[in-house]
């Protein structure tokens, strides 16, 4: 049996309510492949979104705690920000981002996951990158709305983190757990592989 065929819904009328800088809500009217009609369906608009998972050269993660006022609270977060126009890709937006929010910069950088905070009802994607090797070379350059403190964290520090629900940001929490899993499977592979060759050795 083949995979079920879903179809994208019909947009009847569109019109935006609020069109600001940082909310952008539109309004959609459409038609379901099945002939049902939402009237009001809200979508939000955002640009990019970049976010850095950075390790420095000694192996530490480039951490940041903040006030987030929608929560209420301080909490952990990645160095995260939202690409500007006169970003030319989204790397230079993450490594903007990363230079003006902890002064770090340098090393090696990937490109490491791509999702949608909701693809429900938000418009934008969210570009996260790996960057390795970093190393200081400046001072933050932190905006006048931004209170950021920057704190270089063990890894083991940043999974109890995880653990105790410390790291709210959802984006966040994926890719620290994808690059956890997958470092810890490479220990492992790395682990095995040296076991078979000093067993093979051995004999």
């Amino acid at each position: 049996m083949g995979k079920k065929q879903i179809q994208p819904w019909k947009v009847l009328q569109s019109e935006y309510l609020f069109k600001e800088p940082w909310f952008t809500v539109r309004r959609d009217k459409v038609e379901l492949p099945n002939g049902s009609l939402i009237p009001s369906y809200y979508v939000l608009e955002y640009p990019a979104w970049v976010c850095v998972i950075g390790i420095t050269r000694e192996g530490k993660l480039l951490m940041e705690r903040q006030y987030r006022h929608g929560l209420g609270r301080v909490g952990y977060e990645l160095c995260a920000g939202v690409v500007e126009d006169s970003d030319s890709s989204y790397l230079e937006a993450a490594r903007r981002e990363l230079w003006e929010e902890t002064g770090y910069g340098k090393g090696h950088w990937e490109t490491y996951m791509v999702f949608s905070v909701n693809p429900g009802t938000h418009t934008n994607l969210t570009y996260c990158f790996l960057a390795t090797d970093l190393e200081r070379i400046g001072e933050p350059h932190q905006e006048a709305t931004e209170d950021i403190a920057v704190e270089l964290l063990e890894p083991e520090e940043v999974k109890k983190l995880l653990m105790e629900n410390q790291i709210m940001q959802a984006m966040h929490v994926a890719a620290l757990w994808k690059y956890f899993y997958e470092k810890t499977k490479a220990d492992e592979d790395r682990a095995g592989k040296s076991g078979i060759s000093e067993k093979f050795c051995d004999r």
